[in-house]
């Protein structure tokens, strides 16, 4: 009603502006513009994003830059700019509370540990922060039902997850391809190497003096243990002097001694004939067998087998006396008075098993 000399101008706008205001009224549309709102304002109204992110594949070569220096064509600059570019991009995509900062390239000159150092360990495990909504495939608002929604939602996500993997790994890529010809990375790489070095050379050195001092002590040692073995033979000898002096020569005592030694053997053969002729003793007439101790004896006597064989012997003892009469002496009689009894408790066992 303003601009009554360019009504359809105005009417135009008009239209827009409230189809811009139904838009942000729907919770639905309004998020999806919110998602879709860099592919919108890059590519209008059909859709069609026009990516105008930094091409990094033209910084694979060597042939981007020349020489190592601080000038314009120089590794440092080349690379400084293409890094600022980088976080140019990524800080379009954050929102204010974001507080992150990027990490600059530095310079020939630039400190490691303040400058090239914490560049690398950013960069090496770098992750966009865009959401390439323009990658999508299908447009969630013209999806008929809930289900079919879902099903595009769940393969834009996973072309998005896509591209967001491809571009990182791309940025990690160019950080190593840029790491391994960082002279500053290689200055401090063989500083590092160097002070490795000294420092296995300074504990080696730190070895060999402790093996020496070792050696040292242990000649001091055994040094002094001889000298401590030599006056105790000494004191051993003035000893052995002093007592020939006072007791003789000593010849008779190692008589003596040699005596003693032989009294001792001869008792101790004795000792063994007679405990072999009380072995010999130990003898079992009826079972016809020797024993080595009186306890085991006594056990042979108490077994089954024993009385069962004294039975027997005693039987044929008085058939032979049946057929040839003999006057027993006073101790055969106790010992058929002894069979008698032993052969009493045969039956008796049998009675009681």
């Amino acid at each position: 009603d303003k601009n009554l000399e360019n009504a359809e101008e105005a009417a135009e706008q008009f239209r827009l502006i409230q189809a811009a205001y139904d838009v942000l009224s729907d919770p639905q549309e309004r998020a999806w513009y919110d998602n879709h709102r860099e592919a919108l304002l890059k590519g209008g109204a059909d859709g069609e994003y026009q990516d105008d992110s930094l091409d990094l594949l033209c910084y694979f070569t060597v042939s981007c830059y020349s020489g190592y220096g601080d000038d314009e064509k120089g590794f440092f600059a080349v690379y400084q700019q293409v890094f600022e570019k980088l976080a140019k991009e990524e800080m379009e995509y954050m929102t204010q509370e974001d507080t992150e900062e990027f990490p600059m390239f530095g310079y020939s000159q630039s400190d490691y540990d303040t400058v090239v150092h914490p560049f690398y360990a950013y960069w090496q495990s770098f992750c966009t922060r865009k959401n390439f909504a323009w990658k999508e495939e299908y447009d969630t608002r013209q999806a008929s039902n809930r289900w079919e929604k879902r099903a595009m939602e769940k393969e834009n996500k996973k072309t998005r997850e896509k591209a967001r993997k491809e571009r990182n790994e791309l940025i990690r890529q160019l950080v190593s391809f840029i790491r391994k010809r960082d002279k500053r990375v290689q200055a401090h790489r063989k500083l590092v190497e160097e002070q490795n070095a000294e420092k296995t050379r300074k504990a080696q050195k730190f070895q060999r003096q402790q093996k020496l001092k070792q050696a040292k002590l242990a000649e001091q040692y055994k040094e002094q243990s001889w000298i401590t073995m030599s006056e105790l033979e000494k004191e051993l000898r003035e000893m052995e002097a002093q007592y020939e002096k006072e007791f003789g020569d000593g010849s008779g005592g190692e008589e003596e001694l040699e005596e003693q030694e032989i009294k001792g053997i001869e008792e101790k053969l004795n000792d063994e004939t007679k405990e072999a002729e009380f072995v010999d003793g130990l003898y079992c007439p009826a079972c016809d067998k020797f024993l080595k101790t009186e306890k085991t004896m006594k056990n042979h006597e108490k077994s089954k087998k024993h009385r069962e064989m004294v039975a027997l012997l005693r039987q044929q003892l008085e058939e032979e006396e049946e057929k040839f009469p003999v006057s027993l002496d006073d101790s055969n009689g106790k010992n058929t008075k002894e069979e008698e009894e032993e052969t009493e408790d045969v039956p008796r066992q049998k009675y009681f098993k």
